[in-house]
């Protein structure tokens, strides 16, 4: 399990386990809060192609799927 501070989030970069069309490193573009603080959205980009999508944050607590850094 990946141990991730929501305030950290921004700018962290990551690595997906299982490779999906050679889309492996992330970074993590954009996080909104709500008024009390808590993660809303979370938008991530893939390096390779720029492509960005939406994320539920806590996905990436998963480390059979995430790992923090790029490898």
């Amino acid at each position: 399990m990946n141990f991730i501070h929501p305030k950290k989030l921004l700018h962290s970069k990551w690595t997906k386990i299982k490779v999906i069309n050679k889309l492996k490193h992330f970074t993590v573009i954009k996080v909104s809060f709500n008024e009390k603080q808590q993660v809303i959205e979370c938008s991530m980009r893939a390096e390779f192609t720029g492509q960005e999508f939406a994320l539920d944050w806590r996905e990436l607590k998963n480390a059979n799927e995430w790992q923090m850094g790029w490898l």
